[in-house]
């Protein structure tokens, strides 16, 4: 068991692996490059839902979607079951969130922090309801406002709420660190999140950032736009109900991408304040640093964009953990999840390991331990356009999509990395496919089991919200508002 640790855990929104240059993108990061030189990049990692408010739920829980039953953006967390933030506070850590938290955010929540500084919830303690409607009849919003909001920033910044709460995070967690970092741990530890919104769109982009990206000079698009992609059913109805694609030229695409890459600098930039502000407090050596991102970001590849597919820039993030424990400059292969993380910062305060976190493992033990390039990986996601929900295997070589009443994917990430040939009705791979979905149920349970248990939820949460039209007739937006000034923070009131 190790030693008690203080612990800062960075997270970024959409941020996806070909946003960081040490995972060989174009973007220029370098100041998360300088993180993963002095600990260890997981090179497999993903995230357990391709969407935020479950996979946050995930990340502070330990628990993959199925399991904590918050299936979608309409379903939030607000401290129950408990996540890593109350099992610090009650061994006596000093806790604290600053910028995204997207949870519940209501009165009475508790969401394991004895303070939340500048938080951002999800919209009215409810989010995104018109994820629950996946089999009904609706529009969702205008896809039209990813392509249209492609731009520079103004210079003094008023247009883009995104990137000024961004840079209201950073000063917050660089006074904080100055305030709190240099307390030992072994006498007060102390553990902070920090969280930002970018990369996340919109694709307004501070023209400096803006200005490191020739748009034409970026590698190209990966099966932008071929029809073979859209022949699965279920990849098909997300294709068009997520519709962003439509609205883009190639030029347009070409400066979506540029705009993307340089809100990842961007965002590493304020990274990097964060990590310097950490090291001036004389805190680094004792301290636990996990950097992560919710999800991905499919950037055009395979005529998407944002997530919501299992494709591996929407489902596969950057995780580098770096700080005691932890060899420098270390590649680890293993393939590890956001699930993961809980039980890294259990162990960094101390804790012992909890009984409910369903085969997910401290990072300091992936990556002490040799290889297991089998070792699986679960994802999940059954949020809005998804008539049947996809559950996600990664064994090995092998990628598993189950779509209940659907084909399976599969895909074979050795020979086809970027996902282009589907073996999901490949007579030749029938084996495989069922060893894995055999697999699947084992480690977390039959998929269509899975999926009745999100529409029987799903079903009673769109009653409670006050049925189908009620929904459909309120308010919809593409991605949740920043605050546009300072929100100060909120105190525990659990």
């Amino acid at each position: 068991m190790a030693e008690r640790r203080n612990i800062l855990v960075i997270m970024a929104d959409e941020l996806a692996r070909e946003g960081v240059g040490c995972y060989g993108g174009p973007a220029l990061t370098p100041a998360i490059d300088r993180l993963a030189a002095r600990g260890a990049r997981f090179t497999n990692a993903y995230t357990p839902s391709p969407i935020c408010v479950p996979a946050r739920t995930s990340f502070m829980t330990g628990l993959p979607v199925h399991a904590h039953r918050l299936w979608s953006s309409a379903e939030p967390w607000a401290g129950d079951p408990p996540g890593w933030g109350h099992a610090l506070r009650e061994a006596g850590y000093e806790t604290a969130s600053i910028g995204k938290l997207h949870h519940r955010g209501l009165p009475g929540n508790d969401h394991g922090f004895t303070r939340e500084i500048e938080p951002l919830h999800v919209v009215d303690g409810v989010g995104w309801e018109k994820a629950l409607l996946r089999r009904q009849h609706h529009t969702a919003y205008d896809p039209a406002g990813l392509a249209c909001e492609v731009r520079p920033a103004a210079q003094d910044g008023a247009d883009d709420p995104y990137s000024a709460y961004d840079r209201r995070v950073c000063a917050a967690s660089e006074a904080w660190l100055a305030a709190n970092g240099g307390r030992r741990a072994s006498d007060a530890p102390w553990a902070l999140f920090v969280s930002y919104l970018r990369p996340h769109y919109p694709l307004t982009c501070p023209p400096d950032y803006l200005a490191l990206y020739d748009p034409e000079r970026l590698p190209p698009i990966r099966f932008a736009g071929e029809a073979v992609e859209y022949r699965h059913p279920v990849v098909n109805g997300l294709r068009r109900y997520f519709a962003y694609d439509d609205h883009f030229d190639a030029a347009g695409r070409a400066q979506a991408r540029a705009a993307y890459f340089g809100l990842c600098s961007f965002v590493d930039a304020l990274i990097g304040r964060t990590l310097k502000a950490l090291e001036a407090a004389g805190a680094l050596d004792e301290t636990l640093v996990i950097l992560c991102s919710d999800h991905g970001e499919m950037n055009g590849h395979h005529g998407f964009w944002t997530k919501q597919v299992m494709y591996e820039e929407s489902v596969g993030i950057p995780l580098i953990a770096a700080g005691p424990d932890l060899p420098a400059s270390a590649t680890v292969e293993t393939p590890a999840s956001l699930t993961d993380v809980a039980p890294a910062i259990r162990f960094a305060a101390g804790l012992p390991p909890s009984g409910a976190l369903f085969g997910a493992r401290p990072l300091q033990d992936l990556a002490a331990a040799p290889a297991d390039r089998e070792r699986p990986i679960i994802s999940e996601y059954h949020d809005g356009g998804a008539v049947a929900g996809a559950i996600m295997l990664r064994a090995g070589r092998w990628k598993l999509v189950a779509y209940p009443g659907f084909p399976q994917q599969l895909f074979d990430l050795e020979a086809d990395p970027h996902e282009r040939c589907d073996l999901g009705l490949s007579a030749a791979h029938a084996e495989t496919r069922a060893r894995l979905l055999a697999l699947l149920a084992e480690r977390a349970d039959d998929p269509d089991r899975i999926d009745a248990r999100a529409f029987a939820d799903q079903a009673a949460r769109i009653e409670a919200l006050g049925g189908v039209e009620a929904i459909i007739n309120r308010r919809g937006f593409d991605h949740t508002p920043a605050p546009t000034g300072a929100t100060g923070a909120t105190g525990a009131t659990g």
